[in-house]
This record gives structure tokens, sequence and C-alpha cells, in this order.
């Protein structure tokens, strides 16, 4: 997998534990909703690292509990 693809998953089921829809999301963290379906419907596969930080403070997650997974503990070098 992909971070890309690791991210989008993780957001994805983050909102899902939370039955959070997009424009909820996006009024908790004040990031655009475009910002957000762009990340999750792969128009954006780069989302930096200050839009993750204000989607993690919508979700009242720190940025540590967002990487805390096995996905990304385990995500094969992307630089070949």
């Amino acid at each position: 997998m992909d971070t890309y693809t690791a991210v989008k998953n993780r957001l994805m089921e983050l909102c899902e534990e939370r039955h959070l829809a997009i424009h909820k999301l996006a009024t908790e963290s004040a990031v655009a909703p475009s910002t957000i379906k762009n990340i999750l419907y792969g128009k954006s596969q780069n989302p930096g690292i200050v839009t993750i930080k204000m989607l993690c403070d919508g979700l009242g997650i720190s940025l540590v509990e967002f990487f805390d997974t096995e996905v990304f503990r385990n995500l094969e070098q992307e630089i070949v």
C-alpha cells in the first residue's frame, strides 16, 4: 500500500467511526469540503502535513494517533 492510500483509508476509517460526513469534518477542522473530497477521491494525492493536522484537530486526535496504526508502521519505502 502506498502512503496516499494509507492516509485516505485512515481518514475514511476515522470519519466512519465518528459518524462524520465530509461537510461536518470540514466545519470541525476548518478545512474546505473540496479539499477533503480531493483527498478522499484521489485528486489530491499529496496532502500536506498542515492539512492532515487540521483534520486531526477536527477529529479530536493528535498526529501521533492518526499515524499510529499497523498500516503506517508497515509501509514500504516508496523511493527506489
